[in-house]
This record gives C-alpha cells, sequence and structure tokens, in this order.
C-alpha cells in the first residue's frame, strides 16, 4: 500500500515512474514537466541516501541477515527526520 517512485526503467509495473513523450510528440505537457521534476528531486534525495549509507558502510553486515537492511533503513530514516525537524 506504499507509493514507490522508481525510474523508466519499470514501466507496466504500477510503480511511479516519470512521464515520456509518445511518439511524434515534440515535448511534454507543462503539468507533467512539472511532475518529472519533483520526480527528480525526489529520487535524488534517495539516492544521495543510499550514497551515505554506502559511505558509512551502514549495510555490509546486515545485507545477508534477514530484515537487518529493513531495520537498518528505518533507523536511518528516524534520525534523517529528525535532522530535519531541528
Amino acid at each position: 500500500r506504499t507509493t514507490v517512485v522508481a525510474d523508466g526503467g519499470y514501466r507496466g509495473t504500477g510503480l511511479v515512474i516519470p512521464h515520456r513523450r509518445e511518439r511524434r510528440q515534440h515535448e511534454l505537457p507543462a503539468w507533467k514537466e512539472e511532475h518529472n521534476a519533483s520526480h527528480r528531486q525526489v529520487r535524488a534525495r534517495v539516492e544521495h541516501a543510499f550514497a551515505r549509507m554506502k559511505a558509512w558502510k551502514i549495510l555490509r553486515d546486515c545485507r545477508l541477515k534477514g530484515d537487518g537492511v529493513y531495520h537498518a533503513m528505518s533507523g536511518i530514516a528516524r534520525l534523517h527526520n529528525l535532522t530535519l525537524k531541528a
């Protein structure tokens, strides 16, 4: 029941992906361009979070142990949200 934001490689899966031009369409309508811009911003934040986790080697020890990745991600998300409120 969650909204999953993905890149264009997941077409037809029901995930939220950027809008693409149809054949013979020169440009997207303004509302689709705005949606794509917000989509890029969200994806950039997520990709930066993954890069930080890789740099800090957070996921190194828990990737093969059951739901360790889930708990690591939940903890990181909570800490990140706390820093946004401060």
